[in-house]
């Protein structure tokens, strides 16, 4: 997946505002921050999880 320029940022800001109306982006914008932070808290968890079980403890 590339990088999205400003052009294309700008498209899909409107076709979000056609589609969903500016009554509800907020809304959308909330619940998408919330889900990013949740994969970025599980992948962060199972990330510490495989360091944990392939480092071998110090004794």
């Amino acid at each position: 997946m590339g990088n999205l320029g400003l052009t294309e940022m700008l498209l899909i800001g409107i076709a979000l505002l056609i589609f969903f109306g500016p009554s509800r982006l907020p809304e959308l914008g909330k619940a998408l921050g919330k889900g990013i932070q949740e994969f970025k808290k599980a992948s962060k968890e199972i990330t510490d999880s495989v360091k944990e079980d392939v480092t071998p403890e110090k004794k």
